[in-house]
């Protein structure tokens, strides 16, 4: 979890190929309009959100009554977009990854082919809401190389090679 350009894809990418866990982007489960919207420079309201988490929910515990693990790349940026991801699956886990707004910013600067403007940037930091005590959130920073960063999610989460843990 985290704002855009926070690094979600490449980890969560990362953490399924070391460990097999079956990996989803949730970026691919928004519905046209709220793309349009993104792409336009919109920000999102909650509003546009909740048919949307509930369905990458769904989509989580679809995969656990299959007896399948999964990693979703999903920005879970309120605590209450993360408590209906929770539930979905009998257990969730987050990784926040999180930095400082300039690291992240040159990141975005370098990547193309994403919907998702640098300038929305800025409202994606004012809608994160830090991880309350009582919630099972892993924090790294994104300063870390992608390769440092998965192996410490790797590690943080205590999963296997085999997705176990």
């Amino acid at each position: 979890m985290g704002v855009s350009g926070s690094g979600k894809t490449t980890v969560a990418e990362g953490i399924s190929a070391a460990t097999g866990l079956t990996f989803a982007e949730a970026d691919g489960f928004h519905p046209p309009s709220n793309v349009e919207l993104m792409r336009a420079g919109v920000p999102l309201e909650d509003a546009h959100r909740w048919p949307w988490l509930r369905e990458l929910a769904g989509w989580m515990a679809e995969r656990a009554a299959e007896g399948v693990s999964t990693v979703l790349a999903c920005s879970a940026l309120k605590r209450s977009y993360r408590d209906v991801l929770r539930q979905g699956p009998p257990s969730v886990d987050f990784v926040l990854l999180d930095g400082s707004a300039e690291v992240i910013r040159e990141r975005m600067g370098r990547r193309s082919g994403h919907y998702m403007p640098a300038s929305l940037l800025d409202s994606q930091i004012a809608t994160l809401e830090r991880p309350q005590p009582d919630e099972r959130i892993l924090t790294l920073d994104v300063a870390l190389t992608p390769e440092n960063l998965v192996a410490a999610a790797v590690s943080g989460l205590g999963l296997l090679p085999d997705g176990t843990g």
